[in-house]
């Protein structure tokens, strides 16, 4: 099989697939719309980090494609129901940069209170400006956490460990961290925090949840902080805040339109501002976070292509089978209907086949059944299923120690 690696993703990942005997093309930078279509055929296993959009039309072109990876935190940049109707799994890292997020955060807190922005750009522009106006000790002073996931949650944590107060709003039901209080409205904690961090992810209904009523909510010389998704915040209200001076300062790490490549122009509304620090969508980017990416996103590709594995896939029915070495495995993917699994279990006592495993799963219209037997699975066994209405696709596989330890398929996926 072929992989293709966009974005500049970690070197990690591609030397697994080498390792498991595929083929590998690398690109550093994202593709187009048109640029995909055209070299996707061919291509099984797609990677891709924020950049790279994967519409209708590109999962069309992508006759080949058996998975995509989001060598990332979010999957909004793929069509997700596109891809489910196709039966193209979608994995992604959700927690994998969490700790070079939260790394980021803390020290933008401490460097906005300390209005350490401006201080240094004095100093290259050759001024000695020492003096205390406008600094601060984060001790003692509240954070406003909105969202409360996986990083909202570390941040909580590592947050109170230098002295800060947290308090935090989700829509879901969080459990809180350590002495972290939850507040009922967005509202009440907009209104108590000294520095308000936004943490959610990118679904259509958070898209212009911060602006102008949110911010003039905020406490008179607040900081704020965005290292979720661009097009959460308007970043021109924002600006007006800044300017007025409502808010002492603000750090912004996404934006609603990123350039596409490295060195590409930016322009932002919040450029040039006084204590505002603007950096180019790197709250993940760390060795350490983008290697772990890289191993955490292959592995569960390598799963899926190799033996069926969908744990942790962010669209498809998730199976996480065992691998016992020497039996032969069957995956199929169908609407979920009654009466589907008991159709291949007569057809495997038909052919006098035994079933030594069996796990199934359903996630919205489908379902997912993985068998493993103790014999390869008749012809005339995958020629019943295949002809089935129901059918989304069907693979097979021989299971055992290959050249480079993972699982191997027996036979092309049908």
């Amino acid at each position: 099989m072929k992989a293709l690696l966009l974005e500049g993703i970690h070197p990690d990942a591609a030397e697994a697939f080498r390792r498991a005997g595929h083929e590998v093309e690398t690109r550093a930078g994202s593709l187009s719309e048109d640029e995909l279509v055209d070299v996707l055929p061919g291509v099984s296993v797609l990677g891709i980090r924020s950049n790279t959009k994967v519409t209708a039309r590109v999962l069309d072109a992508g006759k080949d494609l058996l998975a995509i990876g989001c060598f990332c935190i979010g999957t909004n940049q793929v069509d997700l129901a596109g891809a489910t109707e196709r039966g193209v799994a979608v994995f992604n890292a959700p927690f994998s940069n969490t700790r070079s997020v939260v790394e980021l955060v803390l020290g933008e807190i401490i460097a906005l209170a300390r209005r350490l922005p401006e201080k240094t750009q004095r100093m290259h522009e050759g001024v000695w400006d020492k003096s205390a106006r406008g600094s601060h000790e984060v001790r003692g002073r509240t954070l406003g956490i909105v969202g409360y996931g996986n990083i909202g949650t570390q941040l909580s944590n590592v947050a109170e460990s230098v002295g800060l107060r947290v308090i935090f709003f989700d829509t879901a039901d969080r459990l809180a961290h350590g002495n972290a209080r939850r507040v009922g409205t967005l509202g009440e904690l907009l209104a108590a925090s000294d520095v308000v961090s936004l943490h959610v992810d990118g679904r259509l209904g958070n898209a212009g949840l911060f602006g102008a009523e949110q911010f003039a909510q905020m406490k008179p010389g607040a900081i704020f902080i965005n290292a979720s998704r661009g097009m959460v915040v308007d970043d021109n209200a924002l600006r007006d805040n800044i300017l007025s001076g409502h808010l002492a300062g603000a750090a912004i790490d996404v934006f609603p339109s990123e350039p596409k490549a490295q060195g590409d122009p930016f322009e932002s509304p919040l450029r040039g501002l006084d204590n505002v620090i603007l950096t180019p969508h790197v709250g993940g980017s760390t060795q350490e976070a983008q290697e772990e990416i890289g191993y955490f996103v292959s592995g569960k590709l390598l799963g899926f292509v190799a033996a069926g594995a969908t744990e942790l896939s962010v669209n498809m029915p998730q199976v996480a089978a065992p691998q016992p070495a020497g039996s032969f495995r069957m995956g199929y993917l169908h609407t979920s209907v009654p009466g589907v699994l008991a159709e291949i279990n007569r057809s495997l006592a038909e052919a006098g086949v035994n079933v030594t495993g069996q796990s199934l799963s359903t996630r919205g219209e489908q379902g997912y059944v993985v068998t493993d037997t103790d014999a390869v699975l008749p012809d005339s066994v995958l020629a019943d299923l295949l002809r089935s209405p129901y059918t989304v696709w069907l693979r097979s596989w021989r299971l055992g120690p290959s050249a480079g330890g993972a699982p191997r398929p027996s036979r092309d996926p049908v």
